[in-house]
């Protein structure tokens, strides 16, 4: 099911999207198998990414930003002419487990040979 982005969310993911570059070009075979790694990829590491549709017809290429946004479980943000605007939140990091404090090296101490008879 893909993602539900209210108007202000998608009004500020626009204004973000806006200097962004295409970073995936889906060619005349369509969206392919690769293509669909290409963009989860893509997703999993900008959350917002710009999408090239190399064709004229534009129920195809509504129908392409569909797909990928069921599919990879998206949100459309914006479609204009052949560039797709989706997003996805990143997914969350676990947690990294905290190094454990090392001991402190034992005091190396001073030897006084002032007093010895």
């Amino acid at each position: 099911m893909p993602l539900q982005l209210s108007p202000a969310e998608r009004r500020a993911l626009k204004a973000r999207a806006h200097a962004l570059e295409p970073t995936v070009l889906v060619g005349s075979a369509g969206l392919t198998a690769a293509v669909a790694g290409e963009i989860d990829r893509n997703l999993t590491a900008h959350e917002l990414i710009k999408v090239r549709v190399m064709g004229d017809d534009r129920e195809v290429r509504e129908d392409i930003l569909k797909r990928i946004c069921d599919d990879l479980g998206a949100a459309p943000v914006q479609h204009i002419g052949k560039i797709l605007v989706v997003y996805r939140p990143k997914p969350e990091a676990p947690p990294k487990a905290r190094p454990r404090a090392k001991r402190k090296p034992p005091r190396v101490l001073k030897r006084n040979f002032q007093n010895r008879a």
